[in-house]
């Protein structure tokens, strides 16, 4: 783990001093404060305004209980969450996630990532985050239903199209938006589209939102390899995971030349020299909410691993795009030996910082999450433009202007760490271009 400088350390120590327990709100912490050193060197008003003790502690923390009937009339009890972490730039904007993993802890982390990851898209919005430790596997579409109506019964008083744009992350898709943008309808008697991003296309949703995380992070790796004169072309490639960013990477890297040979679930690895059927995976995913596992009863040349760690496969280009750290320092070694030269973070934090530290001493090119996942909250902006202005853009168009978008952030990234003299290295190119942005707005607005 790499050293704090003496201007952050206290800062830090008392970040989990006030947070006690929450490990993943203090790896996403010391990750940013690591590279914030030279920013106070070159703009001592941040620490003279508390800039960092401000933007380590969230403007609202909002934790509610969730009633709701399953089909055999049993009362369940959840807790949801809604951490509106920091809106300097906008208004909150970051996913609602529904996972049995969730605690404050989990949410603290990714609403505090949210608020860099969304400063470098250059669009006006702020960071949050929020969800519930409810479970979406095993549950009837009548029964999410429920769940979503009770869990905006009790959000809908926090949101607003210029206050607080949730969407959606794990466990969180088209079908959870819609029962809670109709609830939201329901209890205010307002068409209020901007409020939720990630709608369904008939009902003010964007074209690309489904595909933007995925295509994004893509679109960030192909930059970051092109500034290496190289390219996907001829590149074998893994991407960890099945859900939305898994597929949508994958898809992009098919059609930028490279070749995904393995993808994941939460049991295990599905393995395909040849290269993956990403329709079959499609069709198991996302129409018939199938597991990987099932992909080789089509394709009898496949391998399944059950268990399994796709890491362990050699490959050139590597794409975390499943959950935090699960991506350790053996597993980084590993990559390195076997010759990865690119790796680009679909989902948030899902290196250790073990992991981190190797492939930036391999000066590999490394996209942190905050820059190469950035894909998937700019669209969600574009959608709100779109609701703005009541407008609907074609597919074409929205996915250049997400591409203008990635590449915009891997120059700001690359130039950044450039200027502050670690050529190369995108995670402090992206948490100091971030955090100058948001320090900046929060100098002009005063202490508050």
């Amino acid at each position: 783990m790499n050293h704090l400088d003496e201007k952050v350390e206290p800062i830090f120590q008392e970040v989990l001093q006030r947070n006690p327990g929450e490990v993943e709100f203090h790896q996403a912490v010391r990750e940013v404060l690591e590279s914030l050193g030279p920013v106070l060197v070159k703009n001592p008003e941040f620490a003279d305004r508390k800039i960092i003790e401000r933007i380590c502690e969230p403007e609202r923390q909002i934790i509610f209980r969730v009633p709701w009937l399953d089909d055999n009339n049993q009362v369940h009890i959840n807790r949801g969450f809604r951490v509106e972490f920091n809106s300097s730039l906008g208004p909150y904007k970051g996913g609602l996630r529904f996972h049995p993993s969730v605690y404050l802890g989990i949410i603290k982390f990714l609403g505090f990532e949210q608020i860099f990851k969304n400063s470098l898209t250059g669009m006006p919005i702020g960071g949050g985050k929020g969800g519930s430790d409810f479970d979406p596997k095993g549950k009837s579409d009548n029964e999410i239903m429920k769940f979503c109506q009770s869990f905006m019964t009790e959000l809908y008083r926090h949101l607003g199209e210029h206050t607080d744009v949730p969407a959606g992350d794990i466990g969180v898709g088209g079908r959870e938006i819609g029962y809670m943008f109709g609830q939201y309808k329901r209890i205010t008697n307002r068409y209020e589209p901007g409020v939720l991003t990630g709608k369904g296309l008939d009902w003010g949703g964007s074209l690309v939102r489904t595909e933007a995380t995925g295509y994004g992070a893509t679109y960030f790796i192909n930059e970051a390899l092109r500034v290496r004169n190289d390219s996907f072309d001829g590149k074998t490639c893994l991407v960890s995971g099945s859900g939305n960013v898994a597929i949508y990477t994958i898809e992009k890297i098919h059609q930028l030349g490279g070749t995904c040979i393995a993808c994941s679930d939460s049991n295990g690895v599905i393995i395909h020299e040849k290269g993956l059927d990403l329709d079959l995976i499609k069709q198991l995913k996302e129409v018939e909410r199938r597991r990987i596992s099932d992909y080789i009863s089509f394709h009898k040349d496949a391998k399944y691993i059950q268990g399994g760690n796709i890491w362990d496969i050699p490959c050139q280009v590597a794409m975390p795009s499943a959950t935090q750290n699960e991506l350790n320092g053996k597993d980084a070694k590993t990559l390195v030996n076997n010759g990865c030269i690119a790796v680009g973070e679909g989902a948030n934090m899902p290196t250790t910082p073990e992991g981190v530290k190797i492939f930036l001493d391999a000066k590999i090119a490394y996209g942190p999450g905050k820059a190469a996942n950035a894909g998937g909250v700019a669209t969600s902006a574009l959608e709100m433009q779109q609701n703005a202005c009541r407008d609907s853009w074609t597919f074409e168009y929205t996915e250049k202007r997400l591409e203008e978008i990635m590449v915009n952030i891997h120059n700001l990234c690359y130039e950044t760490a450039e200027e502050y003299g670690a050529p190369g290295n995108y995670v402090l190119g992206a948490n100091v271009a971030g955090f100058i942005k948001v320090a900046k707005a929060m100098v002009a607005h005063g202490l508050i």
